[in-house]
Order: C-alpha cells, then sequence, then structure tokens
C-alpha cells in the first residue's frame, strides 16, 4: 500500500493499480483466516484466536509467487522511472545522526543507511530462525537518505519478507494452537518495555502491573509520530511541491499520531 500510494503522491496512477490488486490477494488470505480484512484480532497473548484455513500455506506460497513479478513490474514503472527518480533524488535527505537523534525508526531510519533492525537486533518471536538480510539506503540514485532511498528500503523489504514468509511455510507446524493460550493473563507486579519492528519502525508498549488482570500503566510508542517530527529538519529549503514526495516517504499513519 505504501509503495502504490506514494506512486501515486509523484503522479503515476498505474503502479498504485497494480499494487492494490495483490493487495486484493494478501487481504483474502487475512479475511479466510480470521474473517477480517483489516481489523483482525488474530494475534493474541500466547498464540493466535483460532487454527488456520486448510490451504493456508498453498495460499501463502501463491501470493509470494505472484508478487515478485508485481517487484519487477513496479522497478521497471516506476522505481527506476527517469521522471520518479528526479522528483525524489537528493530531495528531503535525513542524515543518520538527525535520524537517531529524532528516534526514527524503521524504513526512515535504514533509508539513511543505518544497519539496523530489531528482528535481527533485538529478536522476538521465531525471527532468528530465518535467513535474510537487512536493506539500507545507499544513495544510488542520489544522497543516502533522500526520498527515492527510504522509498527503495520498503521495496527491497518486500523480497525479504518473501524469503522469510517461504522459510516459515516450509517449517509450518501442527497442533492445537490454544495449547499455550491462558484463560485469563495476571502478570506478576512489576513494569516492561517491549519492542517489535513493524512496517513503519519500532513499536513499542510500556506497561505497569498490580498483579491484576487489568494494566496499571499502559503506553503505546508508535514509530510514526517520531517520524512525522523530523519532517521541519529534512524539507527546509525545497520547494512545496517537493514537500508533498517528502512526506509521502515518511509514510505517516495520523492514527499513530494524532492519539
Amino acid at each position: 500500500m505504501a509503495i502504490g500510494t506514494y506512486g501515486m503522491d509523484i503522479g503515476a496512477f498505474t503502479p498504485f493499480l497494480y499494487c492494490f490488486r495483490d493487495r486484493e490477494h494478501i487481504l483474502d488470505i487475512f479475511e479466510k483466516t480470521c474473517g477480517a480484512r483489516l481489523l483482525y484480532n488474530y494475534i493474541w497473548i500466547g498464540g493466535v484466536s483460532h487454527d488456520v484455513y486448510p490451504d493456508f500455506v498453498k495460499d501463502v506460497a501463491d501470493v509470494v509467487k505472484m508478487l515478485r513479478p508485481t517487484i519487477k513490474e513496479l522497478n521497471d514503472l516506476l522505481n527506476y522511472n527517469k521522471i520518479f527518480i528526479d522528483r525524489t533524488a537528493n530531495v528531503g535527505v535525513l542524515p543518520a545522526d538527525v535520524a537517531i537523534n529524532f528516534g526514527c525508526t524503521g524504513p526512515m531510519l535504514r533509508g539513511s543507511g543505518v544497519d539496523f533492525d530489531l528482528r535481527r537486533d533485538d529478536p522476538y518471536s521465531i525471527y532468528d530462525r530465518f535467513e535474510w538480510e537487512v536493506q539500507v539506503g545507499k544513495g544510488e540514485m542520489g544522497t543516502v537518505g533522500d526520498c527515492w532511498d527510504r522509498h527503495m528500503v520498503r521495496v527491497w523489504e518486500m523480497e525479504e519478507s518473501c524469503k522469510i514468509l517461504e522459510q516459515a511455510i516450509e517449517s509450518f507446524p501442527e497442533g492445537d494452537v490454544h495449547s499455550a493460550i491462558p484463560r485469563r493473563v495476571r502478570p506478576p507486579k512489576g513494569e516492561i518495555y517491549v519492542r517489535v519492528e513493524n512496517p513503519r519502525g519500532e513499536l513499542g508498549y510500556y506497561i505497569i502491573s498490580d498483579g491484576t488482570g487489568t494494566p496499571f500503566r499502559i503506553k503505546a510508542r508508535a514509530p510514526g509520530f517520531s517520524n512525522l517530527s523530523v519532517i521541519n529538519e529534512i524539507s527546509k529549503g525545497h520547494m512545496v511541491a517537493d514537500v508533498v514526495a517528502i512526506l509521502g516517504s515518511v509514510d505517516i499513519v495520523l492514527g499513530e499520531i494524532d492519539r
């Protein structure tokens, strides 16, 4: 979705249609798995709400096979298009030190050449079992940390996601998905901060427990707020038309920001 809408921000409509065409196949899998296309409530504490449907593994494999040609289409049609490069290369350059100081994470940080991904550097779940590469901006078309780099990190990460999915379905486990899920979660007294890598960066939750089934305090750290905070720094000296390209390269979701 981020790839398609960013192309439309720059003025390319056709890639948007390609991306949303393929997104439908992914949403179909989500819907067949949990009944919802956008608001899933599928991953529960300790596991998932229910088992996957019988053809889940086959459908995932088919989608991965379908996506790779689309990535090449996007590269030919949009990502390496001269007009697109002219609109995004050397625009909205975010130096690595500025990205770190503002707390930027995810593709915003990696687009600036910083080799950091929680799935590898602070692993959780089963990511340590998979072989894949962290993608960073290299200044291939302009300056490291420009809009093109941030966009392309997301494109390259689609291929890495395909690699992870292929490895995951090869070792897909069987068994009762509810076996490890407690009926009621009552954590001991204390506090904890847990973070995961989501499509826009570090999503973290700080929780204080008083020993009951209800958190005493809970705070969500959404990546979009920090990523958007850098907009003033990377927009200085650019034309208003460039700000559209810069804002689109941040890939914000306002629900993370206006809370």
